[in-house]
């Protein structure tokens, strides 16, 4: 072989290198930082949904099929569907099966169970499926989960009351639906929380729902054995009902530590402009779905996400009240919006351990 024919060789061998570089390192930008440009306009993601029956999950599931329909009409989805159940794992259950057979390619799941869905749940990954499971958990290690530190939400709850309280006081603490694991995340924060204040004691415990008028109902049926209440600890959804509770039992209204949603940040304005009212509100948002929907399809088109990517939770002090408030129709709740590179930018926060971005959640 002359030296010609090995000076070929050796520049074809080169360059195939080179591109098996260039590919490689294309390769590792869309999987480790930045937005996977995989083709996705023919996949399908499903949205099964465990309750709709609240103000906030209503606004979550239209947050979905704004940001879907958006997606669909820039080519990067075929379809993205929405199913509901009545807060029922079996039935939602029953929903995911027919989507593992009509074939999607994900689904997120907001689960009525950190359990009963796991078979289901397996089922869909042995299929191929992609599973995000969001703003809630199950035990099946298969799935993706996007959710929020509900540690930090119990933490800044106690935080505020033990400030305002000094330190001392009596709690009622409303939680949300009786066996959701976000429920038992939410009030494991809130006690571990309080444990750093001996002074603050729980006189009661009821479940609102996360919606107005199951909260109000039960603090008034609690109300008539309780002693005087200094503060209530709230899951988000509840505030407006414990205040309307208090003033029917003609009792003072305590530090009710509101949860975002307009009719509560309405009445918080109001008792403000006529006495003074102080309080603190703070709650997962939404628009979580939005979060939920772009790491699905950024799973589809190639980039590396890791098992758990962390929402980060919307807080509203007194000086920022009345700017979230003018954004926010009647019934509505606080709702930044997440677009697929504010999602990615949290997506890469997981990857290479930083603080969780704050993509329009700071501000309204």
């Amino acid at each position: 072989m002359n030296a010609k024919s090995i000076d070929k060789i050796l520049r074809r061998f080169v360059g195939s290198l080179t591109g098996l570089a260039m590919l490689a390192a294309i390769t590792a930008q869309a999987a480790d930082g930045g937005i996977a440009n995989g083709s996705t306009a023919s996949k399908r993601i499903a949205f099964s949904n465990s309750y709709a029956g609240s103000d906030f999950r209503k606004v979550m599931v239209r947050n979905w099929q704004e940001v879907a329909a958006q997606a669909q009409k820039d080519g990067l989805i075929q379809e993205a569907p929405v199913v509901s159940a009545n807060n029922s794992a079996t039935e939602q259950a029953a929903h995911i099966q027919d989507m593992i057979v009509q074939g999607v390619n994900a689904i997120v799941i907001l689960a009525a169970s950190d359990t009963a869905l796991n078979g289901v749940i397996q089922d869909a990954c042995n299929a191929g499926i992609v599973v995000v499971v969001m703003a809630s958990l199950v035990t099946e290690r298969c799935v993706y989960t996007v959710d929020y530190n509900w540690s930090a939400m119990g933490r800044v709850e106690m935080d505020y009351i033990a400030e305002r309280l000094k330190g001392n006081g009596t709690l009622l603490e409303i939680r949300g639906i009786a066996g959701d694991a976000t429920d038992q995340n939410i009030s494991d924060g809130i006690h571990k929380a309080a444990g750093d204040y001996p002074g603050l004691k729980f006189a009661k415990t009821v479940y609102g729902n996360w919606t107005a008028s199951v909260a109000r109902k039960e603090v008034a049926l609690a109300l008539p054995s309780l002693p005087g209440i200094d503060a209530v600890a709230t899951q988000g959804g509840d505030g407006y009902g414990a205040a309307m509770a208090f003033k029917a039992a003609g009792r003072p209204l305590p530090i009710i530590v509101m949860g975002n949603r307009q009719d509560e940040l309405a009445l918080w304005k109001q008792e403000r402009d006529a006495n003074g009212y102080e309080t603190v509100s703070v709650s997962a948002s939404p628009s979580v779905s939005q979060v939920g929907f772009w790491v699905a399809q950024q799973i589809l088109a190639g980039k590396q996400v890791p098992k758990f990517v962390e929402v980060p939770l919307v807080r509203i002090d007194a000086k920022d009240l009345d700017t979230w408030l003018a954004t926010m129709p009647v019934g509505a709740a606080a709702n930044p919006s997440y677009s697929q590179a504010s999602v990615v930018a949290m997506i890469d926060a997981a990857i290479n351990p930083t603080p969780t971005p704050l993509p329009k959640a700071a501000k309204p």
